[in-house]
């Protein structure tokens, strides 16, 4: 881990806390009693001394942010530090940067960029929408402290692990976090009940995808987790559905999902699955994260190690006859449901810079020489076509080697994105029209990209869960994209206006009811309660009020978060 100097967040674990007064200028002194939540700067605010006992009362644990990006700035955090900010902006792309922070996030968007690395130093830095504090939880007690703590101040709560979400969750403008980043343990056991007999994992909310695909391989076993290595697994991502390189094979993460242990916003600690406390179960295992409650722990499945196959394919787009290009990328997509039929997924993008990518395609128990009969058409348009291309292949005895080898590293997110679930339908009725979009998006300078796998209700019987039966008809999950500026705040919101209101209609109006993959989804999707959750939605609007009757647990897009609004400042108000 690289250094921040004097302000490296994890120095501030200590006894006696202080906190600039770097705020944004509130818009009331008492919160409006119970509407809103209170603020930094209010008179219902924890005083310093509250603050300090609170840090007794979780060992230590408080940590106070000092945004990562102040070490480029003159602030009330401290003077510009030229070679801290230089090494900051050099790694700043790099996830780590971020999930080792307990206030920084992956798409800075969502911090309002009220403390840029990229502005001069004189620039603005100043807590913005980043969390206030953070609880760096070790267990449940942890969480139960906390939940007591900003039911009592009538604070705003959030849950964040690594920081790593397309819409702005795991941060908030005056919260308090419950950072569950370090909570690691795995252990492989043999689980028994009535719904399910066999080997599991047991992980703590902390676990990311590498450790649990490691954890797995290790003990000669693999388990269903997402392409980008540095997700957490019980979180958001499996919470909220789950697709990665193991779901056409065996099903979405939250198909996975046999135990959550799990805190609620009463500070109550329950085991949930099939057997006990099945509401809360079903509305975990698909529901979304955030919401219902905070878990601390999730069993899933695992399955014996399996020898797979994976690809690599990329063609320019400069340089190519322009008709010759489509007509390849067209035959790749028309193909696209053979690849997830026979348990493969694929994540491809295009645009007109860096042209087509397939980056990869893993496919867990199929042999290398179906995969490539698979991809032949594809390849033989590219001959046909005369067009330079670039292709890998290749056969491991086990899926984390197939993995390891053939799977990007991913960065942060550095874009503003709309996506839409395309269903197999589309492929039968309205293919040339699809494609038609995607030239218009190409054409405009947009970037297209989808993920792919099966989740067909056909090839997995009916589970007790909330995955929405209407996503399961998807083939792929398509993502189009606009760069994020890199300084300028008010160019990013015109932009999001734009993909919301102009990119992304043109592919719901091509859909009509079908879904969004919450997890990367427009943060400002209109009828996000239908597209999200489709049908489930008032079930699941009745566990949150169960489990959370006081709101404490809010997400942007969560279900309930609806009877919530952030003010002008960022403050967290009631609708009603």
């Amino acid at each position: 881990m690289f250094s921040y100097s004097s302000v490296s967040l994890f120095t501030l674990l200590c006894s006696a806390l202080s906190y600039p007064s770097v705020f944004p200028t509130s818009n009331s002194t008492n919160s409006n009693s119970t509407k809103c939540r209170c603020f930094p700067g209010d008179d219902c605010w924890p005083s310093q001394e509250e603050w300090n006992n609170f840090n007794k009362t979780v060992g230590g644990k408080l940590i106070a942010t000092v945004p990562i990006g102040s070490v480029c700035h003159n602030s009330d955090f401290g003077s510009f530090d030229e070679e801290a900010c230089r090494t900051l902006q050099g790694h700043w792309p790099y996830p780590k940067t971020h999930f080792e922070s307990s206030s920084s996030i992956m798409a800075p968007y969502f911090t309002n960029y009220s403390c840029n690395p990229f502005s001069k130093p004189d620039a603005q830095c100043t807590m913005g929408n980043y969390v206030s504090y953070a609880v760096n939880a070790t267990g449940t007690e942890d969480y139960q402290d906390t939940i007591a703590f900003v039911r009592k101040h009538n604070i705003r709560m959030v849950i964040r692990n690594t920081g790593h979400d397309y819409l702005g969750k795991s941060t908030g403008a005056g919260a308090l976090a419950i950072w569950t980043h370090h909570m690691k343990d795995m252990e492989l056991i043999d689980y028994k009940s009535p719904s399910y007999t066999g080997k599991a994992m047991k992980m703590g909310a902390g676990v990311q995808v590498w450790e649990s695909y490691k954890f797995t391989h290790d003990h000669g076993y693999t388990n269903v987790g997402g392409d980008c290595a540095t997700v957490g697994v019980a979180g958001g991502y499996t919470q909220g559905g789950g697709h990665g390189p193991g779901a056409s094979k065996f099903g979405p993460a939250a198909d996975q999902a046999l135990e959550w242990e799990v805190v609620t916003g009463t500070g109550e600690v329950l085991t949930a699955n099939q057997e006990q406390n099945q509401d809360l179960y079903w509305a975990l295992s698909g529901g979304g994260g955030g919401t219902y409650g905070v878990v601390s722990s999730l069993t899933v499945k695992v399955y014996p190690d399996l020898k797979s196959s994976a690809a690599n394919l990329t063609f320019p787009f400069e340089g190519t006859n322009n008709e010759s290009f489509w007509d390849a990328v067209e035959t790749f997509i028309h193909e696209s449901p053979s690849l997830m039929e026979s348990g493969c997924f694929a994540i491809w993008s295009f645009d007109a810079k860096e042209g087509f990518r397939l980056w990869p395609t893993n496919c867990p128990g199929l042999p290398q020489a179906d995969l490539q009969k698979i991809l032949s058409p594809t390849l033989e348009k590219l001959r046909q076509h005369n067009i330079s291309h670039k292709f890998m292949i290749d056969e491991f005895d086990t899926f984390y080697s197939s993995y390891q080898t053939f799977n990007a590293r991913h960065e942060i997110s550095t874009t503003i994105q709309g996506s839409r679930l395309i269903p197999r339908s589309v492929f039968d009725t309205n293919f040339t029209q699809l494609m038609s979009i995607y030239r218009h998006y190409v054409a405009a300078g947009l970037s297209v990209a989808a993920t792919a796998n099966n989740e067909s209700m056909q090839n997995f019987p009916p589970t007790t869960n909330s995955v929405d039966p209407v996503r399961r008809q998807a083939v792929f999950n398509s993502m189009m994209s606009m760069p994020l500026h890199p300084t300028d705040h008010a160019i990013n919101q015109a932009r999001y206006a734009e993909m919301t209101n102009t990119y992304l209609p043109l592919l719901t109006n091509l859909t009509p009811g079908a879904r969004a993959y919450m997890n990367e989804a427009d943060y400002q999707q209109p009828d996000w309660q239908k597209v999200f959750y489709g049908e489930n939605y008032a079930r699941l609007l009745g566990v949150k009020d169960k489990y959370d009757p006081e709101g404490i647990f809010f997400a942007v897009t969560g279900v309930g978060s609806e009877q919530w609004f952030q003010d002008r400042d960022s403050r967290l108000c009631r609708v009603r």
